[in-house]
């Protein structure tokens, strides 16, 4: 605890010194509790800069994505709930959560890393995931029957998209049923997944992992993202951006969870939506695309279409939908 308040303090701090009086006065606690925790901060790899008779300073564009950065900056009741675990890099962090869950780990950890070598994405597609992104995986062990695991997703778009707003500006739109838009681009995409325990009809566990693009790729995008893919920052994020981002989602996520008020969520959740008038090629599992035009998105969260040439509107709570020119003349039912 003590770590994570003294590294608060100077991040809140940065471009100026504090001794260690005042941070141990501040914290209530000693100067040589003050010291163990500024060296093990440093241990950890936070650049700390130590001056004598000047006190403790952060170097100012330290961009930290550390667990006692995040945990920091959450609310203490979110805090208390949360476990918060950094890496490097995984393979991929709702991989790694999984292996957790299965092993009994409790509600409320996250596991969040700096890149990924083998980020995954809806139907098992590949996540593109280069260093200066946020990728973050949360585990929920909630009571929940299966068909209501697609409100868990609602909540992590919602959160997600005030919690890029807070800390990049802008305004986020939200791309039915999992991927945020900031102008016209993807920018972050949500990948929910949940273990039934079959006995019951209940969800064992849930994992809710959010990708985020803070910064466009150093070598550029991939060519099957140019044009798609964007991020909350043009060039650089600001020092600490990765860390304030994945606090703020979590701040915002964890009270809706616990509420579980759709009040609290789907109203944001439905203004948001970027298809609703679009013309889009929606592509079922297993099934032939077809053109069709969005009409909205209900309350139980189906994307309302009206396929082309027909006038029967379906309700799709799953499925692949690409906005595209039309409706095409050439389209056959």
């Amino acid at each position: 605890m003590v770590k994570s308040q003294i590294l608060a303090a100077l991040d809140a701090a940065r471009g100026r010194y504090l001794s260690g009086q005042e941070l141990a006065d501040r914290l209530g606690v000693s100067r040589t509790a003050v010291w163990k925790a500024v060296a093990a901060l440093r241990g950890d790899g936070i650049p700390i800069q130590a001056v004598t008779n000047r006190g403790y300073t952060l170097a100012a564009n330290a961009d930290l994505l550390h667990a006692d950065a995040v945990t920091a900056l959450l609310e203490p009741k979110v805090a208390a709930a949360l476990r918060v675990e950094v890496y490097d890099r995984l393979p991929g962090t709702n991989a790694a959560l999984r292996t957790r869950a299965a092993d009994g780990a409790p509600e409320g950890l996250v596991l969040i890393a700096q890149a990924q070598s083998a980020g995954r994405g809806r139907s098992g597609r590949s996540f593109f995931s280069p260093p200066g992104g946020l990728y973050m995986s949360l585990l929920l062990r909630p009571e929940i029957a299966a068909h209501q695991a697609v409100f868990l997703t609602v909540m992590a778009a919602v959160a997600a998209a005030r919690a890029a707003e807070q800390v990049s500006g802008g305004s986020l739109q939200i791309k039915w049923v999992n991927d945020l838009w900031k102008e016209g681009r993807k920018v972050c995409g949500i990948l929910t997944e949940a273990s039934l325990d079959v006995e019951s009809g209940l969800l064992e566990y849930a994992i809710v992992g959010p990708g985020f693009n803070l910064i466009p790729p150093a070598e550029g995008w991939p060519p099957e993202l140019d044009g798609i893919a964007g991020s909350l920052f043009m060039s650089s994020a600001p020092p600490g951006a990765r860390a304030r981002l994945a606090a703020a989602f979590l701040n915002e996520f964890w009270p809706l969870y616990r509420s579980g008020r759709r009040r609290d969520y789907l109203p944001d959740y439905l203004s948001r939506q970027v298809l609703p008038g679009r013309h889009v090629e929606v592509r079922p599992g297993g099934a032939p695309p077809y053109g069709a035009t969005v009409l909205g998105v209900d309350q139980d969260c189906h994307l309302l279409v009206r396929p082309d040439g027909r006038r029967t509107t379906l309700a799709l709570n799953s499925g692949e939908v690409q906005i595209v020119p039309g409706p095409p003349t050439t389209y056959q039912k």
